[in-house]
């Protein structure tokens, strides 16, 4: 009765990997109990969520060695894995939110988020692609895009490019403060880049060590027509959560990342905590901090006991 923040199953967003082929479901070994799904089995895992009440789900591929190149060029086919998922699940489970990630480190052989020229990721000639990619997902279904890229100025251009194209009704979720964290890892094992990444991503990531910048950049994406913001990794970052929306009072969204998912299944596989209560009471933390949803890969667990 006198409990101030409470977890529900609206509060979630499940992210999915994917891979090629049909029937496929493969282990992710630095996630414990988390999977890449061919495109058939992820319309299986949509139609759970729906029954299980979760909103929306999160969708990244894991995208086959061969098609990855310098410039990311599979981001731009409208037949890709994510783009292929989109209208399948749409088709199956119309009432499920999707999510597309807009970046180009999925599909790029060096594993950055953007276009290289020589050792520099460079700013504007990535946004023109971001653009397209932004395009090719709306078309293919997603309801909210979700550049984690970090170039500067890409949320307005990906905003006129929608309106333009007349998906004004398409949302944008900003990554707005994305840090340069080291809890990154098992995701890039997920979606393939741990192997072809080069160098590291604190150029165009946030340094841990600030606070202010991530104000700055939160309303710089709304100004360019956000309408919400991400800050990621979860835990370790739960005043920047706080001051975001004690700040602008938007939608905040909170990514438990996959070092904090990992952490939690391997202290409770080690039985040295109880992971069904860790589990909980990490979510509450992003609720506390005043995060209106969370992407987490323990949603449909949570979902199961919750709603139980």
């Amino acid at each position: 009765m006198v409990r101030e923040n409470a977890l529900s199953i609206d509060d979630l967003i499940w992210p999915l990997f994917l891979v090629e082929g049909k029937g496929v479901t493969q282990p992710v070994e630095s996630m414990p109990g988390v999977e890449r799904y061919s495109v058939d089995k992820a319309v299986a895992a949509a139609e759970r969520a729906a029954t299980l009440g979760i909103p929306a789900i999160a969708l990244f591929p894991y995208t086959d060695p061969a098609l990855r190149d310098e410039t990311g060029s599979e981001a731009l086919n409208p037949e890709n894995l994510v783009c292929t998922a989109c209208r399948a699940i749409k088709a199956r489970v119309p009432e499920i939110g999707l999510i597309t990630d807009v970046a180009l480190d999925p599909y790029t052989s060096h594993g950055h988020d953007g276009l290289m020229m020589g050792d520099e990721i460079v700013n504007d000639e990535t946004i023109a692609v971001l653009t397209s990619q932004s395009l090719i997902q709306a078309e293919a279904g997603a309801d909210i895009i979700a550049p984690s890229d970090m170039m500067d100025g890409r949320v307005g251009a990906i905003r006129r490019a929608l309106d333009a194209a007349g998906h004004a009704n398409t949302q944008i979720m900003a990554y707005s403060a994305k840090y340069a964290s080291a809890f990154y890892g098992p995701f890039r094992d997920a979606i393939g880049t741990s192997a072809t990444l080069k160098g590291d991503k604190r150029t165009y990531q946030m340094d841990p060590g600030n606070t202010d910048e991530a104000l700055r950049e939160a309303e710089l994406d709304l100004a360019e027509g956000a309408d919400m913001v991400m800050v990621k990794p979860g835990l370790p970052y739960l005043d920047i959560i706080w001051r975001i929306r004690d700040t602008f009072q938007v939608p905040t969204f909170a990514y438990q990342v996959s070092g904090e998912y990992a952490m939690i299944q391997a202290a409770a596989g080690n039985g040295w905590i109880d992971g069904d209560r860790a589990m909980l009471e990490s979510l509450l933390a992003f609720k506390r901090a005043g995060a209106n949803g969370i992407l987490t890969y323990f949603a449909p667990r949570v979902a199961e006991q919750l709603g139980g």
